[in-house]
């Protein structure tokens, strides 16, 4: 058992309720909330294998309610980050997250599962998918990434301090003309033979806990051929390496930062600064999209789940044509009967993906793709329909579920398009041979 399991069993003495806004009335808990309450059935082992999940699923769901639910509404209404609350992710007296899937020996919590990753975001994004998307940038794209593909020496010298949030990072792989077509990037590194490192220069668009960002994992294309990319770390504070323009007005996950990062004539050492092999990072990126993709489908599952938490509370307090709520009208019965039904299916398929995905592997594309592009448009299609059954209060940001709809399109396109998804998706039955199961 890691020790954050441990810690996280000896703090938690009874199950959690999910978090419940103060205008709706408890009575209308739904029983679908509490998956890490309920215990003996084949879903709950299905969605919570371990105890060590279980225990995980409390500790963030407990957190979640007490610190992130409260902060939501006001950082995103001010397109504001928020810094502090981020910091308790990887403090020693918070969650201690933000190095999820990195080993214990190098200061991670040893959570080396999918499912561990899907629990974490299902749960912050029930109240705060934009914060959750800096953690998933955090996380995954820089630790889990640089655990799995760094050297012993990377690993130790750098997750040493991102896991415990002396410093914070991401990734940077897309490009202004290279989103989907991610190979088709423009950002290069030269080999100086002279100082036996790679000279990098391009501009690449990045999602971060603040920013500047203090550490970053960037790839760039060191070959002719289309493959011929390569995995780099980078340091904030680095010569040539600055912030371009930050990217506001968004659509959605506006309390996640977005800005530009531009390379000029930044000097890395090729001993020091190459994860992996030169010209080798393809099957780096194509690895840790898998696990990211699973990451976006487990924010679905939490946008969904509070979208439907708040349909059904809505209803069950609103009175209408005589009747003390809305729950005997057919077209609300519809709205809701289908949310339920299609957010346990993604559930089911999510959790189905991460029991058996082991994060060192590779070729798990089919279902990573498979799982996002399913959970992602029932999200927001869930989203959509609260804020049909709402009326005119689910329109208004106070009551939450037009800010879930806003954050829920971004996982139609980040992390990979519904149209990348289809293409990935068909190529690789096409390429299987066999009937499915």
């Amino acid at each position: 058992m890691s020790t954050l399991a441990a810690s996280a069993i000896r703090r938690i003495a009874t199950p959690l309720t999910v978090l419940r806004t103060l205008r709706f009335s408890s009575a209308a808990h739904p029983p679908w909330s509490d998956d890490a309450a309920n215990g003996g059935t084949s879903l709950t082992k299905l969605f919570n294998p371990t105890e060590e999940h279980v225990a995980l699923r409390q500790m963030v769901r407990s957190f979640t309610e007490r610190e992130v639910e409260p902060q939501a509404l006001e950082y995103n209404r001010s397109e504001t980050f928020n810094l502090p609350l981020f910091r308790k992710f990887g403090s020693a007296n918070g969650l201690g997250i933000l190095g999820l899937t990195v080993p214990e020996q190098y200061g991670g919590a040893g959570f080396i599962n999918a499912t561990a990753v899907a629990i974490v975001h299902e749960e912050l994004s029930y109240s705060d998918p934009a914060l959750c998307l800096s953690y998933l940038a955090h996380s995954v794209l820089l630790c889990n990434n640089l655990a799995v593909n760094g050297s012993h020496d990377q690993v130790r010298k750098l997750l040493s301090t991102a896991p415990c949030l002396s410093q914070i990072g991401g990734m940077c792989m897309s490009e202004p003309n290279a989103g989907t077509d991610v190979l088709g990037m423009k950002s290069n590194a030269v080999y100086d033979s002279a100082r036996d490192g790679f000279l990098l220069n391009g501009t690449k668009g990045t999602l971060t806990g603040k920013e500047t960002g203090d550490l970053f994992l960037v790839y760039a294309r060191t070959g002719e051929k289309r493959s011929d990319i390569t995995q780099f770390i980078v340091e904030g504070g680095t010569d040539g390496f600055s912030v371009g323009q930050k990217i506001s007005d968004k659509l959605g996950m506006r309390a996640s930062p977005t800005a530009e990062l531009v390379f000029e004539n930044v000097f890395l050492l090729a001993s020091t600064h190459v994860v992996g092999e030169v010209n080798g990072a393809t099957l780096c990126m194509m690895r840790n999209l898998e696990i990211e993709r699973v990451a976006l489908a487990a924010m679905a599952i939490g946008i969904a789940r509070r979208s439907l938490d708040e349909m059904v509370a809505y209803s069950s307090n609103r009175p209408a044509f005589g009747k003390p709520n809305l729950f005997a009208f057919g077209q609300i019965q519809k709205h809701i009967a289908e949310s339920y039904a299609e957010y346990m299916a993604g559930k089911c398929y999510l959790y189905g993906v991460t029991n058996g995905l082991d994060l060192s592997t590779h070729g798990n594309g089919l279902d990573a793709d498979g799982v996002k592009l399913y959970c992602a448009q029932m999200a927001k299609n869930v989203a959509d329909r609260a804020i049909q059954v709402m009326g005119g209060y689910g329109y208004v940001g106070e009551y939450n579920v037009e800010r879930l709809w806003r954050d829920a399109k971004l996982l139609e396109i980040g992390g990979g398009t519904n149209e990348s998804h289809h293409k990935n998706m068909v190529r690789d039955l096409s390429k299987s041979g066999s009937k499915l199961e």
